[in-house]
């Protein structure tokens, strides 16, 4: 087994500890949640099934983007909200639930919304794109569902555990997370460099911008609910959209996947000052994600 094959299952294998220790803080209800709140639902899907894949097309038509970037922009934008989001921003949020429910939601919904867009945005560009269910549960299930709904198992089994050891297992699984991520960009970096050009740089910044914003307003009115949605609708699911471009273009798939990861490289740079704002304002404006007795 290859050095680049290691490092990507021990990527993968700290994604599934990071969410899994999510989970040993969750419930049931909490995962189910947000099927409960139609409205807040149906803004969800609009700010990251709807909006951002036809700002991506957008930018695809209009702009001389290079074409590994312009494919990780589509494919990014179509994949759902991502495994991973920063804890600290969660917490001062204080909208566990709907972390909970937004990844369970946004994940069961995009084995049907992802093959679709894809068929459609692949007729718009006369390209043959595909992408099968199966596919996308697979990488659903083992990245968001199945880690999940362990953690919430042994929440619901074992409280005492999840109260005494959940938190510094999720400081242990992001740094897990970060030594398994090093390696993976050091072994990309090349591949990266070559993505920068053409206004690589903007078209991302742009795409981070707009789907902070798009998700800040159809996040209200509750302001923790702004920013989760906010940053999942900026962040994305890094490793479906490496999943689609490796089923549709083999040949280009590590420059592909280069420029996803170069995408999340710069994100983690522009989403600074809005989480500062974020948590600032949050401070001194706590929000009330729990009372469910409201319908958004």
């Amino acid at each position: 087994m290859t050095i680049a094959k290691l490092t990507i299952l021990a990527l993968q294998a700290s994604i599934f500890f990071t969410v899994f220790c999510l989970g040993l803080e969750a419930t049931l209800q909490d995962a189910v949640s947000l099927f409960r709140r139609p409205r807040l639902l149906l803004r969800s899907l609009l700010a990251m099934n709807v909006i951002m894949p036809l700002f991506a097309a957008l930018m695809a038509a209009v702009f001389n983007l290079r074409p590994q970037v312009e494919v990780a922009l589509i494919l990014l934008a179509v994949s759902p909200v991502p495994p991973v989001l920063p804890r600290t921003q969660l917490k001062a949020a204080g909208s566990t639930s709907y972390v909970y429910g937004l990844l369970v939601a946004a994940g069961l919904l995009s084995i049907v919304f992802v093959p679709l867009t894809i068929e459609i945005l692949g007729r718009v560009f006369a390209a043959n794109v595909h992408i099968s269910p199966a596919a996308v549960a697979k990488v659903i299930i083992t990245t968001i569902l199945l880690p999940l709904a362990l953690g919430i198992l042994v929440h619901s089994r074992a409280p005492d555990f999840s109260q005494r050891h959940g938190k510094v297992m999720a400081r242990l699984s992001g740094i897990v997370l970060l030594i398994a991520a090093v390696p993976l960009l050091i072994l990309a970096f090349p591949a990266m460099i070559s993505a920068l050009g053409n206004g690589t740089l903007l078209a991302m910044i742009a795409f981070i911008l707009v789907g902070l914003s798009v998700g800040h307003w159809l996040g209200r009115p509750d302001p923790g609910e702004q920013t989760i949605l906010a940053l999942a609708t900026a962040s994305r699911h890094p490793g479906l959209a490496i999943t689609i471009a490796a089923a549709n273009f083999p040949a280009q798939s590590r420059q592909i996947a280069a420029a996803i990861l170069l995408y999340f490289l710069v994100r983690m740079v522009v989403v600074i000052p809005y989480m500062r704002a974020r948590k600032r304002h949050l401070g001194g404006e706590p929000s009330q994600p729990e009372d469910f007795r409201r319908v958004a």
